[in-house]
């Protein structure tokens, strides 16, 4: 495993992330596919002893208890580990029932009372918050690092403007700013290269993007299954519009890992690694974590990241930022 600083933070993170949305109650949340703890605790044990020391998970996570699980698995490890989780912004009933600073402040205790912590290593907004202003928001994290409960802040789902908005202001109040974002980003949705991973490269913000392997549609050949790629319905409203484009990129990523003699999650990580600063990987199996720590010392050449990327055709924006009711909200 390899180590680099998480953009402007004083966190050293391992390469690869290790995503728990799959760990939790599966009748708690929106997925059914979700693993009970002693299965959690398995593979988190497993991520460890391969180097990984980045977890993320987040208060929406199967009602909690993804937190839980994640909390309970690392706590005799907790001063050895970066654990991020992730607020969601206040929206129907509970925009009226607080103030944006109140909300947040509640959900931060909440998380830390559900992982079982003192502190969250990296605390993330999950998506832009249009019902509270952006100054309110910064002040209340700013409040919290400097109370000792966060140590740096993040943001998930956001357009580069409202990031750029973000850290100009904190940078003219003296704020605490985010110092990295997680967006959809891999081989099969490259619309982050328009403007966010220019914008990041330039301020040194770290892009931990999350569905690094297109929920497993980069890992598996075609004809192959899994109990996610079967039950994940917010996956297909990401990726079945666009199948017939994809497969050919699929086809390279499946062409080229026969070629080198590795897996396919080996290639499409080890593609997505020399773009960004740590990819979120989910994993329900040991082998899953297997193939993400392999991609580290995988390099492709030149000509291979070209080759990959040559079949790419512009994808319309999908997931959370194209979302209706999320774009209802900032107009």
């Amino acid at each position: 495993m390899k180590y680099v600083k998480l953009g402007n933070s004083d966190l050293e993170v391992s390469r690869i992330c290790l995503g728990c949305m799959g760990f939790g109650v599966a009748e708690a949340g929106m997925h059914k596919w979700t693993l009970p703890y002693e299965d959690t605790k398995k593979i988190i044990g497993h991520a460890l002893d391969q180097g990984i020391t980045f977890f993320d998970t987040a208060m929406a996570y199967q009602g909690g208890t993804s937190e839980e699980f994640v909390g309970k698995a690392l706590k005799d490890v907790r001063d050895k580990v970066v654990i991020a989780t992730k607020y969601t912004p206040r929206f129907g009933e509970n925009i009226g029932k607080s103030t944006g600073s109140q909300w947040i402040e509640k959900c931060l205790d909440d998380s830390l009372r559900r992982l079982d912590t003192d502190h969250i290593d990296l605390y993330i907004m999950h998506s832009w918050d249009y019902n509270t202003p952006v100054l309110e928001t910064l002040r209340t994290l700013d409040q919290a690092k400097k109370a000792g409960k966060i140590r740096a802040i993040g943001i998930s789902n956001c357009w580069t403007w409202q990031l750029a908005k973000a850290n100009a202001l904190a940078e003219k109040e003296d704020l605490t700013p985010f110092v990295s974002i997680q967006s959809h980003y891999n081989l099969l949705a490259r619309e982050d290269e328009r403007e966010l991973r220019k914008y990041c490269l330039e301020d040194n913000i770290a892009m931990t993007p999350y569905s690094s392997l297109a929920s497993g549609r980069l890992s598996k050949r075609p004809g192959e299954t899994s109990k996610r790629l079967e039950l994940d319905a917010f996956a297909r409203t990401k990726y079945d519009a666009t199948q017939e484009a994809d497969s050919k990129v699929i086809e390279r990523v499946c062409e080229l890992a026969d070629r080198r003699g590795v897996s396919m999650t080996e290639i499409s990580l080890a593609w997505l690694l020399t773009k960004v600063t740590s990819p979120v990987v989910g994993a329900t199996k040991e082998h899953h974590i297997d193939g993400a720590v392999k991609a580290v010392d995988l390099e492709l050449t030149a000509e291979e990241i070209a080759y990959l990327e040559e079949p790419y055709v512009p994808h319309a924006i999908v997931g959370v930022l194209g979302n209706a009711p999320f774009q209802k909200q900032a107009q």
